[in-house]
């Protein structure tokens, strides 16, 4: 059954037997998970190590037909990284949400894959449904991406349209779907703040994304009442340590000095990976209060979805030792609500991994990777002040 919205939709339970098989059969995908369970073994003998990946993967995904089925099989995969690479993942606000309802979370965005991944991995164990989430056709630079990011309930956001014209029938359409998403189909979605990470840490709404959403509102019908039927909850995403702070601080560094950074052909998959692999430390999940307010216009529907962003984002031990050192303040922060106790050898443990991922930065850099972490201070501080 066909549908207006099947070039941005996730794949259906029919589509996933096929995307399955493309995948067990793309050479790049092959390579790629070699590459990333044996390095050394994949730049030595590929002819090698590929046969025996999709004989694995085979394996893997057998019996496999259905996206909840895939679901379940990521879930497995999200349960195996947060016990390697994370040391305590805790969410808070959840039980406030009802089960059978579906809500339109945005949220902070620090990491591509991680960001929806650690929100959809909290939803399922405690036994709501996942959601949808949205990526940038960006990203899908490679057909075996794109038919895993769809099988796991992706849909696309166009951003290679070129001209007015085409980019705001692109950005009505994907209005559309996130309404007959949440409306028709109760299903929820998630969808980042802004376009692209906040890397330097600073996080911000911003309201062009919400004057997409509102495209599809009926001229008739108040934003207020368009926005409370989204039923939108803004969600807080913190994590101890960024896997990518390094790579972030050198792509500021080289905006700041020279205007402009010309990423790689696929440096926002190396960018996934490393997100994945990398550690994270404490990551915490802070579900925020469905947006009732009255708004005149989409800056102060963006202005409320801040407010609890940096209200109800968890501080951890890095983000005081990165202000301390970059502000030289040893006390009196900025922020006096919602601060965590820490012991003395836990700051210990923090100040020397926040060092050694100094070290290997120009000094250039180090200021920008302080940064990275001691925003979240100053943002939350404007709630709190």
């Amino acid at each position: 059954m066909t549908t207006e919205f099947d070039d941005i939709r996730p794949y259906n339970d029919a589509e996933v037997p096929a995307a399955l098989e493309r995948m067990v059969n793309s050479p790049e995908l092959l390579l790629a998970i070699a590459k990333l369970k044996a390095p050394r073994m994949a730049s030595l003998c590929p002819w090698f190590v590929k046969p025996m990946v999709k004989m694995v993967l085979k394996r893997q995904l057998k019996g496999i037909e259905t996206v909840d089925q895939f679901q379940t099989l990521i879930f497995g995969y999200m349960s195996s990284m947060v016990a390697t690479r994370v040391t305590e993942f805790t969410y808070s606000g959840m039980e406030s949400l009802d089960k059978n309802k579906a809500y339109l979370f945005i949220s902070n965005h620090r990491d591509i894959a991680m960001d929806p991944g650690f929100l959809n991995y909290g939803l399922y164990d405690k036994g709501y449904k996942s959601v949808r989430i949205a990526i940038g056709d960006n990203l899908l630079t490679k057909p075996y991406v794109s038919d895993l990011m769809r099988i796991n309930k992706s849909f696309i956001v166009n951003r290679s349209s070129v001209g007015a014209r085409e980019k705001y029938k692109a950005a009505k359409h994907l209005s559309s779907y996130i309404h007959y998403s949440i409306v028709e189909e109760n299903s929820g979605i998630w969808i980042a703040q802004r376009e692209g990470r906040a890397k330097n840490g600073l996080d911000s709404t911003n309201s062009a994304v919400l004057s997409m959403i509102a495209l599809s509102k009926p001229k008739t019908v108040e934003l207020s009442d368009y926005i409370r039927e989204l039923n939108i909850v803004p969600v807080a995403i913190s994590y101890e340590w960024d896997p990518c702070d390094q790579m972030k601080a050198r792509e500021l560094y080289a905006h700041e000095e020279h205007g402009s950074y010309e990423k790689g052909t696929h440096e926002d998959i190396a960018s996934i990976a490393a997100g994945i692999d990398g550690h994270k430390g404490h990551v915490h999940i802070a579900f925020g209060e469905v947006l009732q307010g009255q708004y005149t216009n989409t800056e102060e529907v963006a202005q409320a979805i801040d407010g609890q962003i940096w209200d109800k984002y968890v501080l951890h031990p890095s983000n005081h030792l990165a202000y301390q050192q970059l502000y030289h303040k040893t006390e009196d922060y900025p922020v006096t609500a919602k601060q965590l106790d820490f012991d003395e050898q836990q700051y210990a443990s923090e100040k020397v991994q926040l060092q050694s991922r100094l070290t290997d930065l120009p000094q250039a850099q180090k200021d920008i990777l302080l940064g990275i972490y001691a925003n979240a201070i100053v943002s939350k501080s404007r709630t709190s002040s």
